[in-house]
């Protein structure tokens, strides 16, 4: 059987780290919401899992944008 290329758009560099800090965030938010709506319950490690999440949601954002406006400036 021929093997095709995958027309799949794989993320490159800083788009690839936004995605992955916005997955964080949003699962972040999503939890604590949750959890004040007492829709699951907020266990001490629950709490922890949702507040390391946003913190490195919150880095990897902040990574992303150094790595996009590195790229930027060596594209111009």
């Amino acid at each position: 059987m021929l093997a095709l290329p995958s027309r799949r758009r794989r993320l490159k560099g800083s788009r690839r780290v936004f995605a992955i800090a916005l997955a964080l965030l949003l699962t972040a938010c999503g939890l604590a919401f949750a959890m004040v709506m007492h829709a699951i319950p907020s266990p001490l490690w629950l709490s922890f899992i949702t507040y390391f999440a946003s913190i490195g949601g919150l880095f990897l954002g902040v990574i992303g944008a150094a790595m996009y406006f590195g790229e930027r400036r060596d594209r111009d």
